[in-house]
């Protein structure tokens, strides 16, 4: 994690047990000492992070969010299997240092990993930086993307991390269950997207990588001064599936609104200008890395990107409304499953 990663208050329901905490982690993580100060990150939706800072030095702290879950979200002890075996990879996480699966402990799951100091952009744009370190970003963030879909699941140890089959069979089958499980008032758009999806499901392709399947600029921490990542973040939603799905993941990101916000894209913005390359370049370099000519069906990619990103909205939707959401924005999101389920019906006319 890191410091532009805004830190907030905690709530009542983000309180942390520190003194429970400090005796667990000294008896467990080599060279740890408390007392603890606990800030919770502002950042991320899904399972609520922590900054520790200790006398032994500054850590993170991620766990599962109180309260009832849906099945098979906020896998935190996947994100910490995933950052161990990447520890020797040239992709860069966080060294993990704890995995604590009593529940019980504090409320919920939860791993603590290092805390790395380095920058956090949230603005495609990227206005903090100039166009030389706007181009070497860009890049760094393609040659990263690449280096995971190189890894061999089988040398690392995560062979059995992911089902057999079609990916795209299965992942549709997913988030259409779990938009379903936490959908609020029909969204028409959605079902129509649903539909349309359903209807033009890829056949398997034999393609298979570890995948992050949330890899995008605000995910990961780049170095103080130079445009080098240190370390990739939020591996909750990882799995082996096809490698296509987070490039598309990133590129549909960037084609959204430049609203300054935090997933703010770059519609409308004049990339040349600015150092950053096209969609167009930015997939050609990635499959230039791959050893690949082409990306075949890529609106299909692009539109089933934005249907996963609306049904992860609509799960956060769903936890503000239960009142066990990590950000108190969280109710906000609802409101744009629809404006983000059209975006994909605009891909799939415009382009499939």
């Amino acid at each position: 994690m890191a410091e532009s990663k805004t830190l907030e208050q905690q709530s009542s329901v983000d309180q942390l047990p520190l003194d429970v905490l400090e005796k667990y982690l000294a008896a467990r993580i080599p060279g740890f000492s408390g007392p603890i100060r606990a800030t919770k990150f502002s950042g991320g939706q899904s399972n609520p992070t922590f900054r520790l800072d200790a006398p032994s030095g500054t850590y993170v702290l991620r766990r599962q969010p109180p309260g009832k879950l849906l099945k098979s979200a906020h896998a935190v002890d996947r994100e910490f299997r995933v950052m161990r075996a990447l520890a020797d990879s040239a992709v860069p996480v966080p060294q993990v240092l704890h995995l604590c699966e009593d529940r019980e402990l504090i409320g919920s799951m939860f791993y603590v990993m290092e805390y790395c100091d380095g920058r956090i952009f949230w603005d495609a744009a990227l206005p903090e930086v100039d166009n030389s370190q706007r181009s070497g970003i860009y890049e760094e963030m393609n040659r990263v993307l690449a280096a995971l879909h190189r890894v061999d699941p089988r040398a690392v140890g995560l062979a059995d991390y992911g089902k057999p089959g079609n990916y795209y069979q299965r992942q549709f089958e997913r988030w259409s269950s779990q938009y379903r499980a936490s959908e609020i008032d029909p969204i028409p758009v959605m079902d129509q997207l649903i539909e349309w999806l359903g209807g033009h499901l890829p056949g398997d392709d034999g393609r298979v990588a570890l995948v992050h399947g949330d890899y995008r600029l605000d995910n990961m921490v780049f170095h103080r001064e130079q445009s080098r990542a240190i370390a990739v973040l939020d591996w909750e939603l990882s799995t082996l599936g096809h490698p296509f799905a987070d490039l598309a993941y990133q590129c549909m990101q960037l084609r959204m609104p430049a609203s300054g916000d935090k997933m703010s894209g770059l519609m409308g913005v004049d990339r040349a200008a600015l150092g950053i390359p096209s969609e167009e370049e930015y997939v050609a370099r990635y499959c230039e890395r791959m050893g690949i000519d082409k990306i075949d069906n890529w609106a299909f990619y692009l539109a089933f990107s934005f249907f996963r990103l609306a049904a992860i909205i609509q799960g956060v939707a769903k936890r503000a409304q239960q009142g066990n959401a990590s950000s108190r924005n969280a109710a906000r999101l609802g409101a744009l499953v629809d404006p983000v389920a059209r975006f994909a019906l605009d891909v799939i006319e415009k382009e499939y």
